[in-house]
């Protein structure tokens, strides 16, 4: 019953028809306006962490707690199993937690509350109870003076748990519409934001609502020599590594992968079966890294 919910939840929200205007907005920029519509469309939505009520480091929550009120966007003590032990509890109820763990090196003392409560709920209910609802939000990846504790790629620890969904994405458009997809899903998701990109990846994003489908990769450039497969900020580099390869003669097919889990495996095979080679290239570490699972699929 409570994933038919969060359907009519997200079909509802998108039912005014038009996204709106577009406006020019930076990645931080479009995560704040993703989580204000999700707010106007859903009063049972709250978000919180660690200064989200000033904000945030990266000012991604900047202005909500004016908005929405204290009751609604509130910070919590320095604990990230308890952000996920609240958030947990929370979207069990049906409704919706939104909440930021302030850097994903941070998100390790929340793993076992990820990894063996929220993936693991409706499964252990049989199917009755899900944590639809129910988004970490996290800045990830490096930004040239993180040093060992602002630097880290998660992502591939969270691919190998069945029950969540672990999503990132690559510019402004596609960070609104992945999270407001990513906060109407019907299982809990981890959300990685690369940082890198808050401030220096500015495009115009629609104004209104709108989702963009998780599980599906998306095909940025067509080509026919070479697959190339990356995700989140990785994807800056790709493109000028295909325009290079592009200016030598090499026929690049680049795709985003999106959602990491479960991923796209379709668009990806039908691509290489085309091209008959295969790049991926991430900014994880590379052992055991998500790229290994693409490379071995």
């Amino acid at each position: 019953q409570q994933t038919k919910t969060m359907s009519v939840r997200a079909t509802r929200a998108l039912s005014t028809g038009a996204h709106g205007a577009m406006k020019k907005m930076n990645l931080f920029t479009a995560l704040n306006d993703g989580m204000r519509t999700a707010m106007k469309h859903d009063p049972s939505a709250v978000i919180f962490g660690e200064d989200v009520a000033f904000g945030g480091v990266f000012r991604c929550t900047m202005g909500l707690r004016e908005e929405f009120g204290n009751d609604r966007v509130f910070n919590t003590p320095l604990c990230e199993q308890g952000i996920a032990g609240f958030a947990i509890g929370y979207a069990s109820t049906g409704k919706t937690a939104i909440a930021e763990i302030q850097f994903a090196d941070y998100i390790y003392p929340a793993f076992d509350q990820i990894v063996n409560e929220a993936a693991k709920f409706r499964y252990r209910s049989g199917g009755e109870y899900d944590l639809g609802g129910l988004v970490f939000r996290t800045p990830c990846g490096a930004v040239g003076h993180g040093g060992h504790y602002h630097s880290q790629s998660p992502e591939a620890y969270f691919a190998h748990t069945p029950g969540v969904k672990v999503v990132t994405p690559r510019s402004p458009y596609e960070a609104k519409g992945l999270l407001l997809a990513s906060i109407r899903d019907p299982n809990p998701v981890i959300f990685l934001e690369p940082k890198a990109l808050y401030r220096t990846s500015v495009e115009e994003v629609p104004e209104g609502d709108y989702m963009l489908p998780l599980e599906q990769a998306d095909v940025m450039r067509t080509g026919t020599d070479v697959t190339v497969v990356g995700w989140g900020a990785q994807l800056k580099v790709l493109e000028k590594a295909c325009d290079k390869a592009e200016a030598m003669g090499v026929s690049c097919e680049l795709i985003d992968l999106r959602t990491i889990y479960p991923w796209d495996k379709e668009t990806i095979e039908k691509s290489v079966r085309k091209t008959g080679r295969l790049v991926v290239s991430h900014e994880a570490p590379k052992t055991s890294g998500f790229g290994a699972e693409i490379a071995a699929t």
